[in-house]
């Protein structure tokens, strides 16, 4: 793992953790807008990684790919919160564009 991709790691974990705190809001939109800056993050990301040359201190390589497997299952919980809390609006826009009310009785 090259130390100089950990930038790219921490900037899809923020954008990620901003993405939570949008959903907890109901800020949709904003959510939209953050998954497309990650979807041009893991772009960059990929553009990087495939430049990237080997790194020669076996160390820092070492605490490189620890942070990054930190960074990605902090990404990956957040994915899965956003997705919990996607589910009932999702469900709300599939009636909307459907033509159906919700009622509560």
């Amino acid at each position: 793992m090259d130390p100089q991709l950990l930038p790219y790691y921490e900037a899809i974990e923020r954008a990620s953790a901003d993405m939570v705190a949008a959903a907890r809001a109901g800020n949709w939109d904003r959510v939209v807008k953050l998954e497309g800056a990650c979807v041009l993050l893991i772009t960059q990301l990929r553009h990087a990684a495939d430049q990237a040359n080997p790194p020669s201190d076996a160390q820092a390589a070492k605490q490189a790919a620890r942070t990054k497997s930190r960074l990605m299952q902090r990404i990956l919980v957040n994915d899965a919160e956003v997705r919990q809390l996607a589910e009932p609006w999702l469900g709300e826009l599939e009636d909307t564009l459907a033509g159906r009310s919700r009622t509560l009785h």
